[in-house]
C-alpha cells in the first residue's frame, strides 16, 4: 500500500511538472493559447466578477444594517429571541444597502452630470481661444530677442528637415489610422457600453445572491480546504485568507471612500473659490486620488493646466488649495479611514505602483499596493516562522552585527 502511494505521488509530480513546462512554453514561446483562454473566460464570467466585487464592497454595510435591524426588532419584541427572522433581516439589509447605493448614484448624477456636461461644452467652445493663446505665447517666445528664443530657433533650424520627415513619415500616417479607427470604432464603442451595462445589471443580481449566502459560502469553502489539506495546512490557509481579506478590505474600501470624500471636498472648495470647470476638475481629482502616491499629481497637473488657460492667478490658488487638500488627506482623512498604513514602506509603495501599472494599467496601480502588502506579510511570516523554529530572534536589527559575534568557526576549505 505504501509503495503504491509512493508511485502515485511520483506520477502526480511528473504530470504536474509536465503541465507546468507546457504552460510556460505556451505562454512565452507560442501563441499564448492559455492566455487567450483565460481572457475569454474572464470575459464570459465578467458579470460574476462584477457581482463578487460589489458584494465584497457592500458586505460591511449589509452586516451593519442587519445588526441595526436586529437590535431594533429585539427592542420592539421586548427582548425576545429574533433568530427566526434572520432571513428577513438579511433581505432587508441587502435591500436597504442597494437602495442607499442607487440613491447615492442618482444624487451624484443629478447634481454632477449637468454641470459636468456644461464644463465639457465650455471647454470645447473655448478650445480655439486656448489654441490662440498657446500659439501667441509660443510665437512671442520664439520671435522675441531672448536667449530662450534664440536657442529654440537654433534647434528648429538644426532639426527642421528631420522634424519634417518625422511628421510626414510617422505623425501623418498615425493620425490617419487614428481617425480611421475612431470612425470605425464608434459602433464597437456603443456595443461595448451596452455590453458593460448588461454585465453590470447581471452583476447586481449576482451580488444579491452572494450577499444572501455569504456565510454559507464561506463555510463550504472552509470545509473544502479542510477536506483537501491536512488540518495544520488548512489552518494556515484560513489564517492567510483572513489576513489577505483584512489588508484588501481595509485598503480597497477605505481608498474608495477616501477618494469620494476628497472629490466632494474639492468640489466644495473650488465652488467657494469660483474656479472654472469645477465639476470636471473635482471628478478628475477624486477619481485619480484612488491611485496611491501618484494619484494626486496625475489629477492636479491637467486640472491646473485647464485653469491656467483661463486665469494664471486662479491656477496658483488652485495649486495651493490642492496642496492643502492633499496634506489634509495624507495626515487626517486617509489615516482615519484606512486605519493606518498598509505596513510597507514608501519605497515599496512606489515599486508596487510602477509594477502594477506596467502590467495592469490604472487597475494595476490601484491593486499593486495591497498585493505587495500581502506578499510582504507572507514573506515576513515565513521568515519569522523559520527563525523561531531555529530559536533565533525575529528582530531585523539583531542581525546587523551578528557576524561579529563569537560563534563556530567556518570550516577551512584549504585543507
Amino acid at each position: 500500500m505504501e509503495e503504491r502511494r509512493r508511485y502515485w505521488r511520483l506520477g502526480l509530480t511528473i504530470f504536474l511538472t509536465a503541465c507546468a513546462i507546457l504552460v510556460f512554453y505556451d505562454t512565452f514561446y507560442m501563441g499564448g493559447t492559455l492566455q487567450s483562454f483565460t481572457t475569454k473566460l474572464v470575459s464570459v464570467l465578467a458579470p460574476v466578477l462584477y457581482g463578487f466585487a460589489m458584494a465584497y464592497l457592500l458586505a460591511p454595510v449589509v452586516n451593519w444594517l442587519e445588526r441595526l435591524l436586529r437590535a431594533a426588532l429585539k427592542k420592539l419584541s421586548g427582548g425576545k429571541d429574533v433568530s427566526r427572522a434572520d432571513g428577513w433581516l438579511r433581505a432587508a439589509g441587502i435591500l436597504l444597502a442597494w437602495l442607499f447605493v442607487l440613491f447615492l448614484i442618482y444624487l451624484l448624477l443629478v447634481m454632477l452630470i449637468p454641470q459636468l456636461v456644461e464644463s465639457i461644452t465650455t471647454l470645447i467652445n473655448n478650445a480655439e481661444n486656448y489654441y490662440n493663446k498657446i500659439y501667441d505665447w509660443a510665437n512671442g517666445l520664439l520671435t522675441g530677442d531672448t536667449k530662450v528664443g534664440k536657442w529654440a530657433m537654433e534647434l528648429i533650424d538644426r532639426y527642421y528637415d528631420n522634424a519634417l520627415d518625422f511628421l510626414e513619415d510617422r505623425i501623418l500616417p498615425w493620425a490617419q489610422s487614428l481617425l480611421t479607427g475612431l470612425t470605425g470604432g464608434i459602433w464597437s464603442g456603443i456595443w461595448g457600453v451596452v455590453n458593460f451595462l448588461k454585465n453590470l445589471i447581471i452583476g447586481i443580481i449576482v451580488s444579491v445572491y452572494m450577499l444572501a449566502m455569504k456565510e454559507r459560502s464561506g463555510a463550504r469553502c472552509a470545509k473544502v480546504v479542510y477536506g483537501v489539506f491536512s488540518e495544520e495546512r488548512a489552518r494556515w490557509i484560513i489564517r492567510a485568507t483572513r489576513k489577505v481579506d483584512q489588508i484588501f478590505s481595509g485598503f480597497v474600501r477605505g481608498k474608495l471612500l477616501d477618494s469620494l470624500i476628497i472629490g466632494i471636498l474639492c468640489f466644495i472648495g473650488c465652488s467657494i473659490l469660483q474656479m472654472p470647470y469645477t465639476p470636471l476638475v473635482s471628478v478628475f481629482v477624486g477619481v485619480t486620488n484612488i491611485i496611491p502616491f501618484f494619484g494626486p499629481f496625475i489629477g492636479a497637473v491637467p486640472s491646473a493646466f485647464l485653469i491656467l488657460l483661463v486665469s494664471p492667478l486662479k491656477c496658483l490658488i488652485f495649486i495651493i488649495f490642492t496642496l492643502v487638500l492633499q496634506t489634509l488627506d495624507g495626515y487626517v482623512i486617509g489615516p482615519r479611514i484606512l486605519g493606518g498604513p498598509t505596513g510597507i514602506s514608501s519605497f515599496w509603495v512606489v515599486v508596487a505602483i510602477l509594477v502594477g501599472g506596467g502590467f495592469g494599467g490604472l487597475r494595476g496601480m490601484f491593486l499593486g499596493v495591497p498585493v505587495c502588502a500581502c506578499l510582504q506579510a507572507l514573506v515576513r511570516y515565513l521568515i519569522n516562522r523559520r527563525l523561531t523554529k531555529r530559536n533565533m530572534p525575529t528582530g531585523a536589527y539583531n542581525y546587523v552585527n551578528r557576524d561579529k559575534e563569537p560563534g563556530p568557526e567556518p570550516p577551512d576549505k584549504t585543507e
